[in-house]
């Protein structure tokens, strides 16, 4: 909601800048102001609001039902009259005749254009005016195919995603309630926690990811959640340092955007017979949220039920969506480590 804000606010100020042109680039205005009345200005000022508004028409109606479903020659037929009215409709405002140039009553050669007749004005008026024609066609076109190749892109990305909340992950479901089970045996105290915890993992999964964008401690109650039942899991084998730091309160988040990297660290950095060693950092400031990952790179192997899931790159593509000129991702491996650097602009 808020980006279709910023968009139409965007638009507007585009349409405003484009529509002033005239005026200030009118030759009689020089030296005048910008906001003098004459023909010359007002002439342009007709042709360019009628080509916002082929803008807009292209983009809405145009593209989507005729281009999109294939329909190239009628929608090439469609550009060449849209063509022909701009050119054609500013002149008829005028009689079918040419204005007058500047300082007409003054003794100056007139230009070769006015000297032909309203016919051959019109046309010259298309020749002069092609290459701004086919900028405004091209830029909608562009920016239509953009924005269905987002939308296709965001489809996809909600597919995978609700994919991912039926599997709930099914490899680490089952080795925590392996691990719930061992402890139910041992009438340990903490089975009813973890009981507890995953409960509310899975609740949220299935409920409250459904939205757009969640609270931010609900999302961080469910990484401490995974986080506490990965140590259950694997007990004194992990050697774990984690934190997270700041304000959560009144602040919002795309649900799952950050659990995969956790994923991936305790996928791939895990081994009782090597060094292992995972930092998780969150830190929490007053608009934006910044996220460390990091783990040792080790011999594991993973099953392919544990590959379910949106995945990094999945992940990284979500984050161009959702966060597209608000967030920072830097992921950097080598021999020995893998690390993550996250930065997100919060709402």
């Amino acid at each position: 909601m808020i980006r279709k804000k910023y968009e139409w606010i965007f638009h507007a100020i585009g349409c405003s800048i484009f529509l002033s042109i005239p005026f200030f680039t009118s030759p009689e205005n020089r030296g005048k102001g910008i906001f003098v009345i004459n023909v010359f200005a007002w002439n342009d000022f007709t042709q360019y609001a009628l080509l916002v508004l082929f803008f807009y028409l292209n983009y809405f109606v145009l593209i989507p039902r005729i281009y999109f479903t294939r329909k190239y020659f009628l929608y090439f037929i469609m550009l060449l009259a849209a063509m022909w009215l701009i050119a054609w409709l500013p002149g008829s405002l005028f009689n079918g005749r040419p204005p007058e140039p500047p300082h007409a009553d003054m003794d100056m050669p007139r230009p070769p254009s006015f000297d032909r007749g309203p016919g051959n004005f019109f046309f010259a008026r298309i020749n002069h005016n092609i290459f701004l024609f086919l900028a405004v066609a091209f830029l909608s076109l562009l920016l239509r195919i953009r924005n269905r190749w987002q939308q296709s892109e965001k489809e996809r990305l909600d597919a995978e995603l609700s994919y991912l909340k039926a599997q709930i992950n099914p490899h680490f479901l089952f080795n925590t309630l392996n691990s719930i089970y061992s402890l139910a045996i041992q009438k340990s105290d903490s089975t009813p926690e973890a009981v507890q915890k995953l409960s509310s993992m899975m609740r949220y999964i299935l409920a409250e990811s459904n939205n757009d964008f969640v609270p931010l401690h609900k999302e961080l109650d469910y990484i401490r959640n995974y986080i506490d039942l990965q140590q259950l899991r694997f007990g004194n084998e992990l050697k774990l340092n984690y934190s997270i730091w700041g304000n959560e309160k009144n602040k919002k988040i795309a649900p799952l955007i950050l659990i995969s990297f956790i994923e991936n660290a305790f996928k791939y950095g895990i081994n009782a017979e090597e060094d292992t060693n995972i930092k998780i950092v969150i830190n929490i400031y007053e608009q934006r949220l910044e996220m460390f990952v990091s783990n040792n790179k080790v011999t594991v192997q993973v099953n392919e039920e544990d590959k379910s899931g949106i995945g990094l790159e999945n992940t990284s593509s979500r984050l161009e969506l959702v966060y597209p000129y608000s967030h920072k991702l830097l992921i950097q491996e080598d021999e020995k480590q893998f690390t993550v650097n996250l930065s997100i602009d919060l709402i």
